[in-house]
């Protein structure tokens, strides 16, 4: 039996979806789903094929939709109510013209959008805007809030990043699924190991100091991080709990579940950058984009694409340039747009805000742009199956 793979992509114009097989050499691409909803992150089950996308607005509230066929049909869980329910409360022509009063939502006025999604065992897990993760055990049919996190005791001093106070990363631990790490921008990196019951924040610089002290405002101080984690992920393996971030102001790896963070900027031409990918068998290769600076107009330095890859855990970078545009390029490659998969000679994925996506088959080395002309790409996810 063949194998599936799935690229999932979020866009500011709905779900797409782009299949291959093994070879990963020709992709047929799918789309637009859920409705042209502004769609931030799309995830999938291996084992059943469920997709789920999540997303929203002011404007049509947050929701998570949920195929079970593979991308033909969605049907909508709405957490949240938008403007857009109220105009139709308000108005019975502009009602009758999208089909009805939308029903209440249960998390009306708590939350406006859809940011992270995560199935761990037989739960699904959802981050939202403003920061609050909620579970499902139901596949995504009905929601609860996480009492925990809520109830967070520093958070009213939370303070949003430029997009909001976001809960844009969910990282599970791989054998326990209770334990698990969150990223919200700008509150910092958290971590529960009762099922979110109780949290720790995770933001404690190590010893090292390796790449100096910045004065910038998001480059957090002597003894901690910055606060806004623009992306995070956890390294394969069982032992010691390898996990990266892309922060606003700089790269940072930690040895130790999150207790404390090594800066392993150096090498890289910029501490600013969305995303990062880690390998899916070897803890010490990653990679991550980054942009010339968040005042400099967040496009590659010297708009010059390449993706950044460590072998070495962040000790070194090299660049990788191979199939990217190299003159004249603008793009941004935003927080959740970077994917990868499991195959032989791991596969690496990523979008743009100009609507491309790019695919690498050899780990980095080379890259081939396999869509263009979508909207914007908010999110990027693999799912690969027993076609």
């Amino acid at each position: 039996m063949s194998e599936q793979v799935r690229v999932l992509v979020g866009t500011t114009k709905g779900a797409f979806i782009l299949t291959s097989d093994e070879s990963r050499q020709e992709w047929a691409l799918t789309g637009p789903h859920c409705d042209l909803w502004p769609i931030n992150h799309v995830v999938g089950d291996p084992a059943t094929g469920t997709l789920w996308a999540g997303g929203g607005g002011e404007w049509s509230g947050a929701g998570v939709w949920r195929s079970t066929d593979g991308g033909e049909n969605w049907e909508l869980s709405q957490m949240s109510n938008g403007s857009m329910a109220e105009w139709a409360a308000n108005d019975p022509g502009f009602a009758e013209m999208i089909g009805g009063v939308p029903p209440d939502a249960p998390f009306t006025g708590q939350i406006d959008a859809i940011w992270s999604l995560c199935p761990v065992e037989d739960k699904l897990y959802a981050g939202s805007k403003p920061a609050q993760l909620f579970v499902s055990s139901d596949g995504g049919a009905t929601w609860e809030m996480t009492e925990g996190l809520a109830n967070f005791p520093e958070r009213e001093s939370w303070s949003p990043g430029a997009a909001g106070l976001n809960l844009h990363t969910i990282v599970p631990h791989p054998g326990n699924p209770d334990h698990m790490w969150i990223a919200i921008s700008a509150a910092g990196v958290f971590g529960t190991e009762d099922g979110g019951s109780s949290w720790s924040r995770l933001n404690r610089r190590d010893n090292t100091h390796s790449h100096g002290q910045s004065d910038h405002p998001a480059a957090g101080d002597g003894n901690e991080t910055g606060h806004c984690v623009h992306n995070m992920v956890r390294a394969p393996g069982g032992d010691g709990d390898i996990l990266y971030q892309q922060n606003h102001h700089g790269v940072y790896r930690s040895n130790d579940g999150g207790r404390s963070w090594r800066d392993i900027t150096g090498g890289l031409p910029s501490t600013f950058g969305f995303p990062i990918r880690v390998h899916p068998r070897d803890p010490m290769t990653a990679w991550t984009i980054p942009l010339n600076g968040d005042m400099e107009g967040r496009f590659p330095p010297d708009a010059s694409a390449a993706v950044w890859k460590t072998t070495d855990g962040g000790e070194s970078w090299k660049a990788m340039r191979e199939g990217l545009p190299q003159e004249k390029c603008f793009f941004t490659v935003l927080r959740q747009a970077m994917a990868g998969d499991t195959q032989d000679r791991a596969g690496l994925y990523f979008g743009t805000n100009s609507g491309s996506i790019f695919a690498s088959t050899d780990e980095g080395e080379s890259w081939t742009e396999i869509a263009r002309h979508l909207p914007t790409v908010l999110g990027v996810e693999v799912l690969e199956t027993q076609g």
